[in-house]
């Protein structure tokens, strides 16, 4: 990782990004309603991390980014130099009246192998790393208690979590290019992603809530490739 010495300058312009979500048509830049909340996730190449979140029943918007490095405003071309610090990561809006953190959190943990360190699959380097980047220290408590569930999952399997939980807002969310926003339902997208679910379910965890019933990840749970699989549009829970 670099250091502050070391690391790339960046810039002070920012990205210039669609407000409007290509699938779901909703605002995908601050401000957004009072009601809904917001948390940062990276699991490995963010194409399809993205899509894996945007299908969530109760998702209202989702954007790619990086997170939690140095360089000011990097480019991609910057970030996967891995001289910014920077975490290629998605940026998840929800209403939580429809979709609870732990149901969010679930879909994290279940859509990669968070054991795998600098690295996800085919993919290697430090932007490629498992993290959560939480907006409240609420989030923070919850993210921590499903790392320590799901971590005991893992017993057995001889795997350690390498996940990176940072403090409530201490990592800044930079907008991605918008070419690589929602990308992978873009035309002429090229259909990649070399996430690696472990297909471990997240546990119960005592103090966390969840509102989607087990027949929906029965139905949808993540497994290897499967956001390459499915129908860009978001997953009505009346489909169950």
């Amino acid at each position: 990782m670099p250091t502050t010495d070391t690391a790339l300058p960046g810039r002070d312009d920012t990205m210039a990004v669609s407000a409007t979500h290509y699938i779901l048509q909703n605002n995908t830049v601050p401000p957004f309603a009072d009601h809904l909340e917001t948390c940062v996730f990276g699991t490995g190449c963010f194409w399809g991390t993205e899509k894996g979140f945007w299908r969530l029943p109760g998702v209202k918007a989702t954007s790619v980014g990086y997170c939690n490095g140095i360089t000011k405003n990097p480019t991609y071309q910057e970030v996967c130099s891995g001289r910014t610090g920077h975490n290629e990561v998605v940026q998840v809006v929800w209403d939580p009246s429809e979709i609870t953190f732990g149901d969010i959190l679930r879909q994290f943990w279940q859509s990669h192998d968070p054991t795998q360190g600098m690295g996800q699959g085919n993919d290697r380097g430090t932007q490629y790393r498992s993290g959560i980047y939480p907006t409240s220290t609420t989030q923070q408590e919850i993210a921590g208690k499903t790392k320590i569930a799901y971590q005991e999952a893992l017993s057995g399997t001889g795997k350690t979590i390498t996940t990176e939980i940072v403090d409530a807002n201490s990592a800044l969310f930079y907008y991605a290019e918008d070419y690589h926003q929602q990308y992978l339902a873009k035309p002429g997208a090229n259909q990649y992603c070399s996430a690696q679910p472990l297909s471990i379910s997240l546990p119960a965890v005592e103090g966390v809530k969840f509102l989607l019933p087990e027949t929906y990840w029965e139905k949808h749970a993540p497994t290897p490739h499967c956001v390459l699989r499915q129908s860009n549009e978001q997953i009505s829970l009346s489909s169950l």
